[in-house]
């Protein structure tokens, strides 16, 4: 058995010629370079311990991810998704905006909208809007 140089470390043998600092930056660039591909963002959010704990828990979890995204489209609104909408934010840049704030924007300014050339979609989405938000009614 030989004696352990000052430089030495037990544990597995080398296999790059690279240090193990940079091996570890590339491995975590190749990473995040999988990770684009796939359209996976990396996004830091500020939650309370307890719901952060919640949250990484969940996100493991195939179902809790298809659910969470349900509810994202149903509660967030793509603004570009709906002509209308667009004209309506035209000074705001926003690219989401809650479905109870896109409501209180198309009642607000209904006068703007243009409802000869409006879309099958948007018309069903204002709808389900009247219906979740007015109560059935769309005070214009």
């Amino acid at each position: 058995m030989m004696p352990a140089t000052p430089n030495s470390r037990p544990g597995r043998p080398k296999t790059s010629p690279l240090s193990r600092q940079e091996q570890l930056r590339l491995a975590k660039r190749a990473q995040r370079e999988r990770e684009r591909r796939h359209g996976i963002v990396r996004y830091p959010v500020k939650l309370p311990g307890a719901d952060a704990q919640r949250l990484k828990a969940g996100m493991s979890n195939s179902a809790f991810v298809r659910r969470l995204r349900g509810f994202l489209q149903e509660q967030l609104i793509a603004v570009q998704d709906y002509d209308n909408l667009a004209t309506l934010m035209w000074n705001r840049r926003e690219r989401y905006i809650t479905d109870e704030e896109a409501f209180r924007l198309y009642e607000r300014n209904w006068r703007f909208v243009d409802t000869k050339r409006m879309k099958p979609g948007e018309r069903a989405f204002i709808a389900r809007l009247v219906e979740k938000y007015g109560n059935g009614v769309l005070n214009v």
